[in-house]
């Protein structure tokens, strides 16, 4: 019983501190969008 208790507490926190990494929402580049020059269409040749 203390064995799967200790093992549940185990991936209770690990699949906590998993979900809790990364940012919510896309991403977007730092800056204004004034000065953002990507994404750009490049010539097709």
């Amino acid at each position: 019983m203390k064995r799967f208790l200790l093992l549940s507490l185990t991936l209770l926190a690990l699949s906590t501190s998993l979900s809790a990494c990364g940012k919510k929402g896309a991403p977007r580049p730092p800056g204004p969008d004034s000065d953002v020059t990507y994404p750009r269409t490049y010539p097709a040749e």
